[in-house]
């Protein structure tokens, strides 16, 4: 994934005066110290040939990945503007989502966005984009000839394909690593599910930020969101089929009864569902919704499901309630985690799947692809489950 760090920047400068090298600093919260840039490469003609400075008059976060952004960025310039338009709503941004569940329309304006992306020997590519810095640039001391210009836009465009190239091959170290779903899937299969649907996302996530609706990526992008609907489409196949045997009588083939649950730890720790399946009580309550959006896929028309945000919030959501089961499961059945702050580990990767699902689902909110109501139970469903998960994540850490 490309890191993103827009949010995190304190000021920089970029100086692009020397033709065909780009160089830089870039300070962080939380970083005593700039991040050096040293790129080959251009900017676009806005920026060619000149000194650009920023500072960032918002809040701003430390980056999650901080110690892993190398401090010395060596690589090639991608796109280098500060004349990318964009739209900017006029309210703040919850404003905004609330008139568009009132079915109102924000008010917005056309602005120029600064878009600082690189292709960095260390870290990939990463991305400054931001329509609220406030900026400075110099005179140019020279310009770009059409025909450099056509050259640098090949470069970039030749990084951006290198980028993607590293992503399509960690799609093929994952891909046919689960089994059939007429198989029997254990644990360790959903996870191999899993890191494939990761894959495709992490490839689709990083198309549609790079190009959005433009035709230059739309077949890429298509492809993406097919196999990503195949996808769903295999793990609830092989879910069913699960479920199904585990009703046959999985227990008879092991000849032997299953061991009871500790009784004072009922409604804690697990509970029984109507099939006879011992589950986490937050488990099961993430399987339950998360099979209900599911669902959706192949009771919307076309056109909807496949709509490439709905696709994500259903995946994401996917994905979040296939971690909980590695390890909520466990807990459940009375075996947990080699230790604590295992568990821990694993809920926070839970979480993270869980904070993307609610982003896709804000964004999928203006498109009216689901009734006000379904919007608003989803939205109250993950509320909830992450105030679950952030509950045990704070009781396994006061056992460390």
């Amino acid at each position: 994934m490309a890191f993103r760090i827009h949010d995190s920047v304190v000021r920089g400068e970029i100086d692009n005066r020397v033709k065909g090298t780009v160089r830089g600093r870039i300070w962080l919260e939380g970083r005593v110290e700039p991040m050096v840039l040293e790129l080959k490469g251009n900017a676009w003609p806005d920026l060619a040939g000149c000194l650009l400075t920023f500072t960032n008059p918002q809040l701003r976060i430390p980056p999650v990945d901080l110690d892993d952004l190398d401090p010395l960025q060596r690589g090639s310039i991608g796109d280098l503007t500060a004349s990318r338009k964009v739209r900017v709503f006029d309210v703040p941004m919850q404003e905004a989502l609330a008139m568009y569940d009132r079915k109102e329309k924000p008010p917005e304006h056309i602005a120029n966005c600064l878009y600082l992306e690189w292709f960095s020997e260390a870290n990939g590519r990463v991305l400054v984009e931001s329509a609220d810095y406030e900026l400075t640039i110099s005179a140019p001391e020279w310009r770009l000839t059409p025909e450099e210009d056509e050259e640098r836009a090949k470069q970039a465009a030749a990084g951006m394909a290198d980028f993607m190239g590293k992503l399509t091959e960690a799609i093929e170290q994952q891909r046919h690593a689960h089994k059939d779903p007429e198989e029997k899937w254990d644990e360790y299969d959903y996870e191999k599910f899993l890191k494939e649907c990761e894959a495709h996302l992490r490839k689709y996530k990083e198309l549609v930020d790079k190009y959005g609706d433009s035709e230059e990526a739309e077949e890429e992008i298509a492809e993406q969101v097919d196999r990503l609907c195949e996808l769903a489409e295999v793990e609830a196949a092989a879910a069913e089929r699960d479920s199904d045997e585990l009703n046959a009588g999985c227990q008879e083939a092991l000849d032997e009864p299953e061991p009871e649950p500790d009784p004072k730890r009922e409604g804690i720790d697990w509970i029984r569902t109507e099939e006879g399946e011992l589950r986490h009580p937050l488990q099961h309550r993430c399987y339950e919704c998360a099979g209900k959006y599911l669902n959706l896929v192949s009771e919307l028309d076309l056109d909807k499901a496949r709509d490439k945000v709905f696709l994500q919030f259903v995946l994401e959501f996917q994905s979040t309630r296939l971690t909980l089961d590695a390890v909520l499961g466990r807990l459940a059945r009375g075996q947990g985690l080699s230790n604590d702050a295992l568990t821990v580990a694993f809920l926070k990767r839970a979480l993270g799947c869980l904070h993307q699902a609610q982003a896709a689902l804000e964004a999928v909110a203006p498109k009216k692809l689901l009734p006000d109501p379904t919007i608003a139970e989803a939205r109250k469903e993950l509320f909830e489950i992450r105030e679950g998960i952030l509950r045990l994540m704070d009781e396994f850490r006061g056992r460390t």
